[in-house]
């Protein structure tokens, strides 16, 4: 009886000395890395801000100069946490485009996260997809890694194509489908589509606070 009391406590010793330095081991590995992710981050974020609003078109910080979305405004957006929106600013400061982030909810295989970029005249300036789990050769051509459809997008407004041409083709709308893949490029529609209608809901707002931040300088020359 004796030896099996001790032959437990000796392995529960061992356990939680296997545990205390495995939790070591992680929290040791977690704060070396952190830095490293958090900067992996911002570059991804930055490289994708360049790509709808390349540097000869803007001469702040997209990153830094930014305003928050106010809460009530986030669900036509499809945003469940805050967010920001990204200034593009002209060399004498004058706002001449926003960047913001939304997420389309009803992706074939759930959330599309993209970010989208609205000229001050209320024409795109372009989107990019940042995040989907849809199907691998199919609904993947969202990103402009798979395909340039999105770059569908540039230069369109609420008045072109007109509210009921924003649609696929297959719906009687003026944007492409997929073969074998409607549900995704028709989700990103409405959510462009949406974003364009709360700009334009919104602008003066938008623009009203977008004046009252400070304009930093563009470190943008930095490699993304």
């Amino acid at each position: 009886m004796f030896q099996e009391r001790d032959s437990i406590r000796k392995n529960s010793l061992i356990l939680g000395a296997v545990a205390l330095v495995t939790g070591t081991l992680l929290a040791t590995t977690y704060l070396a890395t952190a830095d490293k992710i958090a900067d992996a981050q911002r570059q991804a974020e930055q490289k994708a801000l360049l790509e709808i609003l390349p540097l000869e078109q803007h001469s702040n910080d997209l990153l830094m100069d930014v305003v928050p979305i106010p809460k009530q405004q986030r669900e036509t957006l499809g945003l469940d946490r805050g967010g920001n929106i990204h200034i593009g600013r002209e060399a004498n400061g004058q706002v001449n485009a926003l960047i913001m982030p939304a997420v389309a909810k009803d992706g074939y295989s759930g959330d599309i996260h993209m970010i989208i970029g609205i000229r001050v005249d209320g024409t795109v300036a372009g989107i990019r997809i940042t995040e989907h789990r849809e199907t691998p050769g199919l609904g993947d051509k969202v990103e402009l890694k798979k395909s340039d459809w999105v770059l569908a997008f540039n230069g369109k407004s609420l008045n072109d194509p007109d509210a009921g041409n924003w649609a696929v083709k297959k719906d009687g709308g003026e944007f492409d489908q997929f073969t074998g893949a409607t549900i995704t490029p028709r989700a990103v529609i409405n959510q462009v589509k949406k974003a364009l209608q709360y700009f334009e809901q919104h602008k003066e707002q938008l623009l009203k606070a977008s004046q009252s931040v400070k304009a930093l300088p563009s470190n943008s020359g930095e490699t993304p």
